[in-house]
């Protein structure tokens, strides 16, 4: 009886346990939407558009405007699908921030500028915009800000953080090993402020970004670049009325007001509600993906580059290489698209992914298309494919890798007052501890890894790019550059979009049927809901609890954490230009 009872209380478990599992998926599976006539699509730049859709688990259990958020691709092809749409007649730019990155924000304002040529508006509005939401709203046909708003003009400037007086304080003594003379990675630990090197090649990097937003802003405003660096340096644009004085604007009003323009745009009446619709909602509304025969395969690969299998924001070297090895393996895959949105990582993983994509390129054509950065590992990765194409606006090269692991002896020592002993088979079987400082041998053996990795690094880009060594040496040296210098120094093939790069793959598989296969493949409702939902809520407290430069500190720390003792092949440290 104990048995029978214990197996009954079993199996009404499991079952009530399914039942429950199909009902919270039948809650979440959305229902394509219906977005009525005189719909006005609406784009928020402060929403940070990842390159692959983002899944709501509850978007159904709030309100009925909660959806997925479209990945930045799916953004583009929405905009383009919207075009010929007669239901859509124009777009609201919100325009209050922009967390995406620079070549994301080309790429938005490229298809926005492809649809202002049908005919439909496009109107922009921010209470205060910042400047790199500025580069994309002056797309608009109109644009207006908050009377007691403004535009921010000022120019862009980068910030970065350095450790090294709180590690000397601490007593940890950061060793570091590098290769390449701009490889930066290393330089908040060993240095009290950015080097020469480092100085130089932000600043390049900064006035070509800074000359995008003042030509393209003159071009679209019909105004002189001279006065609109003038603005700026002399910083003339304080208040609201400044912008429009000098017409960076084109009206002062409010919310309310802008909602009563649009509906004059539209033929409404007064007491009639904009159809508004999110970009979210228009994707479950359309049918906006192509479809055919054959296959492309489409592999998204954002984030930092780790060995393993990684989490769902990285690039775990293991779990790619089985994406490109499933691609090039499947008959009906004609050609293999890969996406690439990292500073890099591990060199190890790097070298793997290398690997199978030289493999799978001896098959089938391999195309690469850059996001907002694609540098260092992100770089080293897809450097021998068929063809790269980037943004202008695309962080890449830093061609170099470092090591760093930390002397803490004097911490544990002094500051907390922990020693530590012990036993070794051979001299050197505890050179990765961080309770003892290196010996002048662990010294130069770790060097002579970096120092062999960077050789690999330079000879697969030599080889990948059909270029010399010391050649591949002069522009490497850990030297970031936009894909405007990358294309003329050799590092990649062609500005573009990832809409030009999968073109490419159709013209050389010589394809015109085809739809996409998308990686990584769409996750299960309990993988998501045990792995997203948990690590986005803990992401959200941390940021309640730090605030957003908070929590850019926590993550310098633990990735810190994540390089200790092993050669890295990454941009410099997070930096954010304002």
């Amino acid at each position: 009886m104990f048995f029978a009872s214990l197996l009954a209380l079993v199996v009404v478990v499991l079952v009530a346990f399914f039942i429950l599992l199909g009902i919270i998926a039948g809650l979440t599976s959305q229902k394509k939407s219906e977005i009525g006539n005189k719909a006005v699509l609406v784009l928020d730049l402060s929403q940070q558009y990842h390159e692959q859709k983002q899944d709501n688990l509850f978007a159904d259990f709030g309100t009925e405007n909660q959806y997925d958020v479209p990945g930045l691709y799916d953004i583009i092809r929405l905009l383009n699908h919207a075009q010929s749409d007669t239901a859509v007649k124009g777009i609201y730019i919100k325009c209050g921030a922009d967390n995406n990155g620079f070549a994301a924000s080309e790429e938005i304002r490229k298809a926005l500028l492809d649809f202002k040529a049908s005919g439909k508006f496009i109107c922009a509005y921010g209470d205060i915009i910042p400047q790199k939401a500025y580069y994309v709203a002056n797309v608009a046909d109109k644009i207006y800000c908050n009377p007691q708003g403004g535009v921010d003009w000022k120019g862009f400037s980068i910030e970065e953080m350095f450790f090294k007086g709180a590690l000397t304080k601490l007593g940890i003594e950061p060793q570091i090993f590098y290769a390449g003379k701009f490889k930066s990675a290393t330089e908040p630990f060993r240095e009290e402020k950015m080097t020469d090197a480092n100085r130089l090649q932000l600043t390049e990097l900064l006035n070509e970004l800074y000359n995008r937003l003042i030509i393209t802003t003159a071009r679209e405003r019909s105004l002189d670049t001279v006065l609109l660096r003038k603005y700026a340096n002399e910083h003339l644009i304080k208040f609201a009325s400044d912008a429009l004085r000098y017409k960076l604007v084109d009206g002062l009003i409010y919310d309310d007001q802008l909602k009563d323009k649009i509906k004059t745009m539209l033929n409404v009446g007064k007491y009639d509600m904009i159809n508004f619709v999110s970009m979210g909602k228009y994707e479950n509304a359309v049918n906006y993906k192509k479809s055919g025969k054959d296959k492309i395969a489409l592999i998204y690969a954002e984030g930092e580059i780790v060995d393993g299998k990684g989490d769902n924001d990285q690039i775990g070297g293991n779990t790619y290489r089985g994406y490109i090895h499933k691609a090039r393996l499947d008959k009906d895959v004609k050609a293999i698209v890969i996406r690439i949105n990292s500073g890099g990582g591990s060199s190890m993983a790097s070298e793997n992914m290398w690997r199978e994509i030289t493999v799978a390129r001896k098959e089938k054509p391999v195309i690469i298309s850059y996001g907002d950065v694609a540098a260092s590992g992100g770089y080293y990765m897809s450097c021998n494919a068929d063809s790269i194409f980037a943004e202008g606006t695309t962080i890449t090269g830093s061609i170099g890798v470092f090591s760093i692991l930390p002397n803490m002896q004097k911490f544990f020592n002094d500051k907390l007052g922990i020693t530590f002993d012990r036993v070794e088979t051979t001299p050197d079987a505890d050179d990765l501890t961080v309770t003892k400082p290196l010996t002048d041998m662990q010294k130069k053996y770790l060097q002579n890894e970096v120092d062999s990795i960077y050789y690999t690094f330079k000879s697969r880009v030599a080889e990948g790019r059909k270029k010399d060594m010391a050649y591949v040496d002069s522009i490497g040296q850990g030297r970031v550059w936009l894909g405007t210098k990358g294309l003329q120094l050799g590092l990649v093939d062609r500005l573009g979009s990832l809409q030009d790069a999968i073109d490419c793959a159709a013209r050389m598989a010589k394809v015109s049927d085809y739809r996409l296969a998308e990686f990584p493949e769409p996750q299960n409702f309990i993988d998501l809901l045990l792995g997203q939902y948990k690590k986005s809520m803990s992401i959200k407290i941390m940021k309640d609890e730090l605030g957003e430069d908070g929590y850019k500190t926590y993550k310098s720390i633990r990735n810190l954490k994540q390089m200790l003792g092993t050669t890295q092949a990454r941009i410099p440290f997070d930096f954010s230009i304002e």
